[in-house]
């Protein structure tokens, strides 16, 4: 099946639920021209469907090679990517003064998405790209963004992040990796990095790896690692490019899904140790890390609503075609195509229900950081730091639990059909796997929430946007509308909860931290469930007096009805589950 990127859709999410037109009216965007938004995503999906959705069961099926300490993408990879540089889109939201095009975050969030569903595998390449520049942007010296950030912007040379190592998973702060100092002012990186995404490839001449190390009179754990830049090809005075560095693939891994993409074993050092760059202040590495991984982690979240949505078109059209059975209450020997039946017709809506919210979500997640990154008002500026900061670990893990649950509901959609290969849906559930786990697990991104965000400035940002969402809640009871059904009260009755439960968790982090975390994860799915609930009902609101808006108001409808709901039960399982969770170990070490 072909991809088609859903621009209604996106737009409706973009402007009304994530409410970039509100912030373009304020003047967040300063000079920035809203008209080119849709033209820029119409081109994105054209490219999106003709060049990179047609790879995507090919690189699934080929996957990658490691031979003679080189990686070899799957056939019609190295074109395609070439093709996508040509075209400006690694280019899309990279910085002006060096060959960007300088355009909002948000832009860019849309069009991760769109890659994301067209090929997963292959968007998870600029997605570090974009990570990089970043950093560099944000903590580089003159002389390295002089040499490397031009390239990385236009995509002639891609980047990576090297955290991992064997011993040291999710604990970065165990790491061995270690660098010395050299007497021109570069360093000396040794060590094995695991689990690297494009760490090796043949799509560009040149590669940028961000790797943490320690130096020699480094303070033990996260306080004493270092960010550098290494290159895979060092560069000349004139900006050629000169020698090999010493860093190679050693490995790759054999995966259940992203077959496409090389996920490498990187080792550093065997001739000498690689030559690296000081990327911020030394010891500080961690810092300018997380201005990598907060933008991968919204990129990670964009993954698991572009591969919802991919597994959604491809479900509807399988259940639109699909016949078996008679339709309830009719007589005869003809079969219906099975969306006629409630329960697939459940299904159907409930994966288009979740990535509609996850995608608001990660939009709204957008949005807020453009603000704080465009708007010369400090106080405008704190507020949207503060509600990205907030979102991020909610765009990362409730959208990637919602790429997953949607894959395996196409898989289960398809029926038998599913379990095989030939249709694709079995590849969706397997490329979404992946995405609740990389970029610090699901789990991580909840303690996140719990431990980091939800107190800051005594719960301020978590405060401030609930007060938006009761407002959405006021409009849709205002608005007397039988079409919206009961969604005003289950959301209403969802954002209680919520609020309930952060109070508790908020009392109960000093005094029991245990029990605290214990509901971590239900209330990073409640505070998920309640947002997306109230984002679909606001574009609802925007979308119903025209034509076709009625179906927003009936996904609105279903979310609330079917997903927000469930508020209730999250809310006890926050706070009258942590005493079972805590006492497990009579259980697990019995």
């Amino acid at each position: 099946m072909t991809y088609r990127a859903p621009i209604d859709d996106i737009l409706l999410a973009l402007n009304h639920g994530a409410g970039m037109q509100a912030a373009l009216a304020a003047g967040h965007y300063g000079d920035y021209d809203s008209e080119i938004t849709e033209q820029v995503l119409q081109e994105a999906g054209r490219f999106a469907s003709d060049v990179l959705a047609p790879l995507n069961r090919v690189g699934d099926e080929h996957g990658i090679k490691l031979e003679h300490g080189k990686v070899t993408t799957a056939p019609g990879w190295p074109d395609a990517y070439q093709r996508w540089i040509a075209a400006g889109w690694n280019a899309v939201s990279g910085p002006e003064a060096f060959g960007g095009q300088g355009l909002p975050l948000a832009i860019n969030a849309v069009c991760t998405e769109i890659w994301a569903a067209s090929n997963a595998a292959f968007g998870l390449c600029p997605l570090l790209t974009l990570s990089a520049i970043e950093a560099l942007d944000a903590h580089g010296s003159d002389e390295l963004k002089r040499v490397y950030l031009e390239k990385l912007v236009s995509g002639e040379w891609t980047g990576t992040m090297l955290l991992t190592e064997p011993q040291a998973g999710s604990d970065v702060g165990a790491l061995r990796s270690r660098a010395e100092r050299a007497g021109d002012g570069s360093y000396r990186i040794h060590g094995t990095k695991i689990f690297i995404t494009y760490g090796d490839h043949d799509m560009t001449d040149n590669i940028v790896h961000f790797v943490l190390a320690r130096l020699p009179d480094a303070p033990p754990g996260t306080k004493g690692i270092s960010l550098f830049l290494i290159p895979k090809f060092l560069v000349n005075a004139d900006g050629s490019l000169g020698k090999r560095n010493d860093i190679h693939p050693s490995g790759v891994e054999h995966k259940l899904g992203m077959h496409a993409s090389p996920t490498c074993t990187m080792t550093m050092g065997d001739h000498g140790g690689a030559v690296g760059y000081l990327v911020g202040e030394e010891n500080r590495g961690m810092l300018c890390m997380f201005t990598m991984m907060n933008q991968a982690r919204l990129g990670v979240g964009l993954e698991g609503v572009g591969i919802a949505d991919r597994a959604y078109q491809e479900a509807l059209t399988f259940a639109q075609e699909r016949k078996q059975g008679r339709a309830p209450g009719t007589k005869g020997d003809k079969s219906d195509p099975i969306i006629v039946h409630p329960d697939v017709k459940r299904m159907l809506m409930q994966m288009r229900a979740l990535t509609a919210a996850a995608r608001t979500i990660c939009y709204s997640t957008a949005v807020a950081l453009d603000i704080a990154g465009r708007s010369t008002d400090p106080k405008v500026k704190a507020a949207a730091a503060a509600r990205g900061a907030l979102l991020t670990p909610i765009a990362k893990a409730f959208s990637t639990d919602v790429g997953n649950e949607v894959a395996t509901l196409g898989v289960q959609v398809h029926g038998g059909m599913g379990f095989i290969e030939e249709t694709g849906a079995a590849q969706h559930m397997r490329d979404a796997r992946i995405t609740s786990i990389y970029e610090g697990t699901n789990g991580i991104q909840a303690i996140d929430l719990v431990t980091r965000k939800l107190g800051v400035n005594g719960g301020a940002s978590v405060w401030a946007l609930l007060d938006e969402l009761a407002l959405i809640v006021k409009d849709v009871e205002a608005s007397n509308d039988p079409a919206f059904g009961t969604t005003g009260v289950k959301l209403r009755d969802a954002l209680a909860s919520l609020e309930r439960t952060s109070r508790w968790l908020q009392e109960h982090l000093a005094s029991a931290p245990n029990e605290a975390l214990a509901g971590a994860t239900p209330y990073l799915r409640l505070f998920g469930s309640t947002l997306g609930g109230c984002a679909l009902a606001a574009e609802a609101l925007a979308a119903r007096d025209a034509d076709g808006g009625e179906r927003y108001v009936t996904l609105a409808r279903f979310f609330a009805e079917n997903i927000s709901v469930q508020a209730g039960a999250l809310e006890r399982t926050v706070i009258d589950s942590a005493d079972c969770v805590t006492a497990a170990d009579a259980v697990l070490l019995a």
